[in-house]
């Protein structure tokens, strides 16, 4: 079950709004017409921001390079501010526009609530960073990025094979599926590599005081806090350990990716922090720098984040598969959808964040995991 492809643009900052008033949907036979929905606004608005304009850039390059199977694509985006019966209202809002195929959507709440509707209507889903495992509970949903249970076992395996730490402390979110999947996951994989989870503290509703983690993480003697939060929390946490002469090293998901871009943060607080990500702008390689400054020169000077690397991916592995399958733009959302659930097991695309085929069964990606610190205020690849 999926959609397929129509692209529309979407700018950043002051520019989102204009670009999103613009956008018109066509309901023509000639152009593939893709969704996408994501926090534009709001405490996450980076990720969806992010998002946005890392699917503008590939869509762009796509039509100028003569679209795909000879048609032009257009992008509908619209803004969940990161809750998830908005993000249901804008799914219904984009499918009477129009759209045959969706991007999105950006965090694991809101895709779980969308991916319901999606599998019910045989809609194709891509969510670009939806990590939690019931994101993509369909057969008409895949993901570009690992999932909670990958991203927790990854990181527990890259902490213990290279020997950063041996005594952990946990600071959670225990009301986020992606927070408290990736939590569990990492909890079982730490004793598989002899490390040794010295307090595991939640928060939910106090998004604002993190005195009481900290001072267990500090008790227990922790040489190392894994944070697989968001970027927000975690500009907090990285404030009162400060405040409190804590200074452990400190690990993270791809929630933690725009952290440095956090308002009134003081971004040395950040320096050796550490995060599984698959996507650093400083990587040398012809693809990243191309796109890097592709991104820098359309948005303001922004620097990408992983978010934009993951959706810039996504509408290449759209693309890679419709073109697969042969599909034409005149095909509804649900025939779109049966013709690239067989394709998605067929292809494999080179991305922006590495080398990417999928699982058909799972939805899942096949690709290897990355790390990167933060190092003189940038993100370098370890």
């Amino acid at each position: 079950m999926k959609k397929l492809t129509k692209v529309l643009s979407i700018t950043a900052a002051a520019a989102m709004a204009a670009s999103m008033m613009a956008s018109v949907s066509v309901f023509a036979d000639d152009v593939f017409t893709i969704g996408a929905i994501g926090p534009i606004t709001g405490a996450a608005a980076a990720y969806g921001t992010s998002v946005m304009n890392g699917a503008q850039i590939a869509v762009e390059e796509i039509n100028a390079a003569g679209g795909i199977n000879g048609y032009q694509v257009e992008l509908l985006t619209a803004d969940d501010t990161h809750d998830a019966e908005l993000a249901v209202n804008a799914y219904n809002d984009l499918k009477d526009q129009g759209m045959q195929l969706l991007l999105g959507t950006v965090t694991s709440a809101p895709c779980i609530a969308v991916e319901g509707e999606a599998a019910n209507d045989n809609m194709f889903l891509l969510t670009p960073s939806g990590t939690a495992v019931d994101c993509i509970f369909g057969d008409n949903a895949f993901r570009v990025c690992f999932s909670d249970p990958a991203q927790g076992t990854a990181s527990a395996q890259y902490i213990g094979e290279h020997g950063l730490a041996t005594k952990i402390a946990i600071i959670y979110d225990s009301s986020d599926p992606y927070s408290a999947g990736i939590t569990e996951y990492f909890t079982a994989e730490a004793a598989n590599q002899g490390l040794e989870i010295v307090s595991s503290e939640a928060f939910s509703d106090n998004r604002t005081d993190f005195s009481a983690q900290l001072n267990k993480a500090k008790e227990g003697g922790a040489e190392l806090v894994f944070l697989p939060i968001y970027y927000q929390e975690a500009a907090l946490i990285l404030q009162q350990a400060a405040s409190m002469d804590f200074a452990p090293a400190f690990f993270g998901c791809d929630g933690m990716d725009g952290i440095l871009g956090v308002e009134n943060f003081d971004t040395s607080l950040a320096e050796g922090l550490m995060m599984l990500t698959p996507f650093t702008p400083n990587a040398e390689d012809e693809m990243t720098q191309n796109f890097v400054k592709t991104y820098e020169e359309k948005f303001d000077g922004l620097v990408p984040i992983q978010f934009g690397a993951d959706a810039y991916d996504g509408i290449y592995a759209m693309k890679a598969a419709l073109e697969d399958a042969g599909a034409t733009a005149d095909m509804s959302a649900s025939e779109i959808c049966d013709a690239m659930k067989a394709s998605m097991g067929n292809i494999t695309i080179t991305g922006l964040t590495g080398e990417i085929s999928w699982d058909p069964a799972t939805g899942e990606p096949n690709k290897e995991p990355k790390a990167v610190v933060i190092q003189n205020g940038e993100y370098q690849p370890m």
